[in-house]
């Protein structure tokens, strides 16, 4: 992989705190992602399930982890199978892991080859009382496709008889709190997104066209280890601003427009998200400058909000009031607004029509429990924006911060320009 290894504490202690909370006489299993096929050879570049991840380091496809921490043979606590190679498979695909390096990775001392998973699948679910299977129960999931993961259930479940258990609702909690290690990656990962926003103020101009500024975050994401985009970058100018998720970029930029640039890179499968707008001839115009400020206001007194114990819900509803006082100071809301809002549509969501933060870990909108309290160690995004339709741009702005015991969180992307004297100097310092 192009990222550095990491430390192999990180996923002995993930294990640790994963096996804890299983029942008695319990098993988990946990699958790598599939490889997709596109047609006729063609695959999509290899992406590893988070939570083998999480819990293994592997970043290999055909990984099995097998953790069984009551099991009295000592070689089936913890169990990591991986694909056997050889010299075909060597030539035509390069090296895979053999089972020291995926020893040195995990920290996982019994590695298996697949081919040798089904005799001790068997041996071992004659020894347990409950089976945890792994299902992707995160809240906005909406993809229906089979994955290596569910062709595994459908397994189990014809084997029959077992009591079967759902790992997610205990890895929801758990990856919900980063460790110190993968707070680290993820500022990596803020970094690279930094070097790659820089790199593009002194590209931007009137005439570039959207994926021309795709192209040069890619040069730098990839220089500097980034394997590729965080997720699909959307490079908005103009109207194409008010459009939350345009991922075209394939407009020209023009004179007096401005970009909207929701880009950002990953860093050893942590992601970071980070969006700027900026003045495609270098110069906000005044109008323009208004609406930044009061986006930029909203994003500073939301992101005091986020400290341990504040409830996700009550967090929204407190962003809702900043925003719509912005919106009151600067003449897009008037009091009659306000005074005939209703509890399920508020004012403010006319021009402010989404959430105002979400997790980030190793997804971009990474695993939590909505229900839970903010904790020491979260990760979350802080995004308002404004959009005008009539006016043909919106502004959005987002940091990636950490919540802390006391004070304030620490913004991870402090030291990326977002105050508009300083991006408007970078712009034209050429």
């Amino acid at each position: 992989m192009k990222y550095k290894k990491i430390d192999t504490k990180l996923f002995v202690k993930n294990r640790k705190n994963f096996v804890n909370k299983l029942e008695q006489k319990s098993i988990a299993f946990f699958n790598s992602n599939d490889i997709y096929p596109i047609s006729a050879d063609s695959t999509l570049p290899f992406d590893q399930h988070r939570d083998i991840f999480y819990l293994s380091g592997i970043d290999q496809e055909e990984s099995i982890l097998v953790l069984f921490p009551e099991s009295k043979n000592m070689s089936y606590k913890e169990m990591l199978f991986i694909r056997e190679t050889n010299e075909h498979i060597t030539h035509w695909e390069g090296e895979k892991l053999t089972k020291e390096q995926a020893k040195n990775i995990s920290g996982i001392n019994n590695i298996f080859w697949l081919g040798e998973f089904d005799d001790i699948l068997r041996d071992v679910l004659k020894k347990v009382d409950f089976v945890y299977i792994n299902t992707n129960e995160h809240y906005r999931q909406n993809v229906q496709t089979q994955t290596r993961e569910d062709r595994f259930i459908k397994k189990l479940k014809k084997i029959g008889g077992l009591n079967l258990k759902k790992s997610n609702p205990i890895l929801q909690e758990q990856r919900s709190i980063k460790d110190n290690i993968e707070i680290k990656l993820i500022k990596t990962a803020c970094e690279i997104t930094k070097m790659g926003f820089e790199r593009v103020l002194n590209f931007i101009k009137p005439g570039v066209w959207e994926y021309e500024i795709e192209a040069e975050f890619s040069h730098e994401f990839l220089k500097n280890r980034s394997r590729k985009f965080a997720y699909t970058p959307i490079i908005a100018s103009g109207r194409n601003s008010n459009f939350l998720h345009y991922i075209y970029n394939n407009k020209q930029c023009l004179d007096g427009e401005i970009v909207l640039m929701d880009v950002a890179a990953e860093y050893a499968n942590y992601s970071s998200d980070m969006t700027r707008t900026v003045p495609v001839n270098g110069k906000f115009s005044k109008r323009q400058k208004t609406i930044y400020n009061a986006v930029l206001n909203v994003k500073n007194e939301a992101t005091k909000l986020l400290r341990p114990g504040i409830l996700w819900h009550d967090y929204h509803v407190e962003v809702g009031k900043i925003m719509t006082s912005e919106l009151l100071k600067i003449k897009l809301l008037d009091k009659s607004d306000v005074q005939n809002e209703t509890k399920k549509i508020p004012a403010y969501k006319k021009y402010f029509s989404h959430g105002t933060s979400h997790h980030l870990g190793l997804d971009t909108h990474d695993y939590c429990d909505l229900k839970m309290p903010m904790e020491k160690n979260m990760v979350l995004t802080v995004e308002p924006g404004i959009y005008i339709k009539e006016e043909g741009f919106g502004i959005r702005l987002e940091d990636d911060v950490v919540i802390n015991d006391n004070g304030g969180p620490t913004n991870l992307m402090s030291n990326i320009p977002i105050e508009i004297d300083h991006i408007e100097e970078l712009m034209n310092s050429k």
